[in-house]
């Protein structure tokens, strides 16, 4: 669907804010705190971005768009080509990090631009009187994004790493004294997300995390054969391309948007073989089970894998 970029702020250094709105007489479909659209940038070109304003707000959508010093045309383009006016695409809202809106109390850990979804988290427990908490840790002020949001409120503790003086933030310690009945979600840089997974688990299903970039290798290695068990079409994977490669090359449609294994827009179910698992979205759980892989980054540890599709 269409939207038109209403206005665009500056917000952080490398950071603009970006407000959507429908163009005249149409509607934008409501969404949920935790929820992202697709923006088309260009053919073949997709990015996810996680809607930051208050759910409640009918017919808009904020976005908040970090340059990425090595994107690879995504935030680059955005950047550069975006302006006020202008009309461009973008996906009707999904969920893949929903609130938990019922929860007793509710924990949002934000690392850098990873504020974004936390911001429209925050603003729909408010609304939901719910009892909250956020952190937000940023490296510097100047490159701290929506901080005048959080201005003035008492349940937020901002941490600034070369600020001394601002309070410090142990995952750890934090993870550890949630209260039994709280939900814990935490968004950021892979370093912090690792942190959380790997002091989280005891928290099980009250865990919730979201990645906005991926630090894993993709896998490029090739040298097996994809077969389409609803299509009946045999692709073979070729070294140096990706899974999504050959799908898209054989003129599958696969859904995509991240290319780094993080939104879970190019899930394919598997049906059999082995993936080799590259993403950062899916559990453990569900990566030992071997019923999805993500084919944007991961590739097979078997000859042949075969995908419904």
């Amino acid at each position: 669907m269409q939207a038109r970029i209403r206005s665009i702020r500056w917000e952080a250094d490398h950071i603009l804010g970006f407000r959507l709105e429908p163009l005249r007489g149409s509607h934008f479909p409501a969404f949920t705190a935790g929820a992202h659209i697709d923006v088309t940038l260009q053919p073949g070109m997709k990015r996810s971005y996680s809607l930051l304003n208050n759910p409640s707000q009918q017919d808009v959508y904020e976005i908040g768009v970090q340059l990425d010093p090595e994107s690879r045309g995504g935030s680059q383009h955005i950047h550069e080509h975006w302006r006020t006016g202008q009309v461009i695409e973008v996906s009707e809202p999904r969920n893949l990090f929903p609130l938990k809106e019922d929860a007793r109390h509710s924990i949002l850990i934000a690392g850098g631009i990873g504020i974004t979804p936390m911001l429209s988290m925050m603003a729909r427990l408010e609304s939901l009187g719910r009892s909250w908490e956020m952190h937000y840790a940023v490296r510097s002020r100047n490159r701290a994004a929506f901080l005048e949001r959080l201005e003035g409120l008492h349940n937020v503790q901002v941490t600034i790493d070369d600020e001394p003086e601002t309070p410090r933030l142990d995952l750890k310690a934090l993870i550890a004294s949630a209260p039994a009945d709280s939900h814990v979600y935490c968004c950021g840089p892979a370093g912090m997300l690792t942190a959380f997974r790997e002091h989280g688990g005891p928290l099980g299903d009250r865990m919730h995390y979201e990645y906005f970039s991926a630090d894993t290798e993709l896998a490029r290695d090739g040298g097996y054969t994809l077969q389409l068990k609803r299509s009946g079409k045999v692709i073979e994977v070729a070294s140096g391309e990706s899974m999504l490669d050959a799908l898209l090359g054989a003129g599958v449609d696969v859904g995509f948007a991240c290319f780094e294994g993080v939104c879970g827009s190019c899930r394919v179910p598997v049906v059999d073989g082995v993936p080799d698992h590259r993403d950062q979205f899916l559990t453990q759980a569900e990566r030992d089970a071997n019923n999805a892989v993500m084919a944007c980054c991961s590739g097979a540890r078997t000859t042949s894998l075969t995908l419904d599709l």
